[in-house]
């Protein structure tokens, strides 16, 4: 059984920042953010427009059989132009966007995008895959200029959920379909992909599978690989579509090949996804530490146990204090457990009084950790999540006042973690206020947690130099990357590669697997059309 077709929102999307234009701060929020960070702008700046962007006319126009799938709107083509990083805010809000492409394409099933595909190998127009837009790492813009025509394939026209299998508990979705969307057209069966990034409600299935996204659960499934049954994926080459099997052993896997290759291989138009029950018992809870290297070795503990907590988030005392959680210098740790089932209250105690064993502090009156049916279990919790999710629109706030305001993250082995979190802290601290003469805010918290690792999630705040800012962002970043590169951790956990990353992606691979991602790029793509400069040249 198939799921409703979806309905559309009312609300609009920001072409510029992130998410709805009006959720985000007025002009008087902006000064009172900036009023707190030494350095920024005495105003913020203008919220860009799209009229004052001296968009040319389109460099390519597209034959009469496939013009009712593109459009060449000025403000459709500006809101395509890149994704969500600072480094994107930035460039709108200084008028320099970059490349606008020349046209947006919502190809509305497979056919379309072949055909669309065909059409721009023969005019040798530049394709980038385009989801929800949310890419913070370079992978939805083009950079260049070997290409006479840019083309956005916006996938969102398709974006149902095609067919439920309730009894393998499996659905077939299609690659478009918004975050919620696709759990609205889930929930009339009872279930869910239970897949949360925290950009799930501007992001698409088929950007999670292209980017190989984690989603917000600490444990367990954290990646949207964990889901897949298997791929449809339509390439210049021809289509592929895997068998959809629980597991196999059948060589490598055809679907491994296209999860994380944001669209530079192919088109992910549908995909057979695991889902599971709709969680009906939560429990939560927020246990304090003085001390950051109790705290770490506590989360250590709980992702060696059995217990699988759904939140295991480990706030240092700098982004405690600017979420709200926490403003007497504690660390806090975030902890969330659910089932579909059964209770988790008694799961729940046991993580608590394994962080108390470690030094851990929980206020609760009966000690216990939160109340089952809770879904916020403290004060904390909930200032954490609010924070959580308003935390970019905070983001572009700050931007506006000239700031520097970004995150990035990684991922590596317990180990390596304490050493890690201290030399990023330490040395994109000092590169801040060698750069900008002001002292720099560099916090961190842990968002996924496994038995041999984590991956700490660092956020920046810094003054910037006025009209230089993405020059500041870009020395701090290149700064956090050597570090990164020199203790092994991957140059990201769930942000993708894109463009920004690619420098770091390139001394991470083994140079033999290189080799063979550029063979199967020539093979698959062999105009060079698609997403060009992700991951291979």
């Amino acid at each position: 059984m198939a799921g409703t077709t979806p309905q559309p929102t009312s609300r609009t999307r920001s072409w510029w920042g992130w998410g709805w234009t009006d959720a985000h701060p007025d002009d008087a929020e902006c000064a009172a953010m900036g009023a707190l960070l030494p350095g920024t702008l005495s105003r913020p700046l203008p919220v860009p427009r799209v009229g004052d962007l001296g968009i040319d006319r389109p460099a390519a126009e597209p034959p009469r059989s496939l013009a009712h799938l593109v459009s060449a709107d000025p403000g459709d083509r500006a809101a395509h132009a890149m994704g969500k990083a600072y480094r994107d805010v930035v460039r709108a809000l200084r008028g320099r966007p970059g490349r606008i492409p020349d046209l947006v394409a919502r190809p509305t099933d497979d056919r379309g995008v072949a055909d669309l595909l065909d059409w721009a190998g023969e005019r040798q127009v530049a394709v980038v895959p385009y989801g929800g837009g949310s890419s913070v790492s370079g992978g939805v813009e083009y950079r260049g200029d070997a290409h006479g025509a840019v083309m956005s394939l916006d996938l969102t026209a398709m974006g149902r959920v095609l067919e439920v299998d309730t009894e393998g508990r499996a659905a077939r979705i299609q690659a478009g379909t918004l975050g919620p969307s696709l759990e609205d057209q889930l929930r009339p069966h009872g279930l869910t992909l239970r897949h949360f990034p925290q950009s799930f409600e501007f992001s698409t299935l088929g950007g999670w599978l292209a980017t190989r996204a984690g989603g917000h659960y600490a444990t367990g499934r954290t990646h949207i690989d964990d889901f897949v049954q298997s791929l449809r994926v339509v390439t210049p080459a021809g289509t592929s579509s895997s068998w959809r099997l629980p597991a196999s052993g059948a060589g490598p896997s055809p679907d491994r090949l296209f999860l994380g290759s944001e669209g530079a291989l192919g088109v992910i138009t549908e995909a057979w996804v695991r889902l599971q029950e709709r969680p009906r018992h939560k429990a939560s809870a927020a246990v304090a530490f003085t001390d950051f290297q109790d705290a770490l070795r506590a989360v250590r503990a709980l992702a060696q146990s059995d217990l699988s907590p759904a939140n295991c988030r480990l706030l240092d005392s700098g982004e405690a204090a600017l979420s709200g959680a926490a403003h007497d210098g504690s660390s806090v740790l975030v902890l969330g457990f659910e089932s579909a089932d059964e209770p988790v209250t008694g799961r729940l105690e046991r993580a608590v009084a394994l962080a108390r064993s470690h030094g851990g502090r929980y206020g609760g009156a009966d000690g216990s950790g939160g109340r089952e049916e809770s879904p916020d279990g403290d004060a904390a919790v909930s200032a954490w999540r609010s924070a959580f999710l308003r935390m970019p629109y905070l983001r572009d706030g700050l931007a506006r006042m000239g700031a520097v305001a970004e995150t990035f993250e990684t991922a590596a082995t317990w180990d390596r973690i304490p050493a890690l979190i201290d030399e990023v802290r330490r040395e994109v601290g000092e590169a801040a206020l060698k750069a900008t003469g002001h002292p720099a805010t560099v916090n961190c918290r842990l968002t996924h947690v496994y038995p041999d690792g984590a991956a700490p999630y660092f956020t920046v705040l810094a003054a910037g130099r006025a009209g230089d800012e993405l020059a500041v962002w870009d020395d701090l970043k290149a700064v956090a990357s050597e570090v990164l590169h020199r203790h092994r951790a991957t140059i990201t956990h769930h942000h993708a590669v894109g463009r920004d990353h690619r420098p770091g992606y390139d001394r991470q691979r083994p140079e033999p697997f290189a080799l063979a991602l550029r063979a199967a790029k020539g093979a698959l793509d062999p105009r060079g059309i698609l997403n060009p400069g992700v991951l291979v040249d």
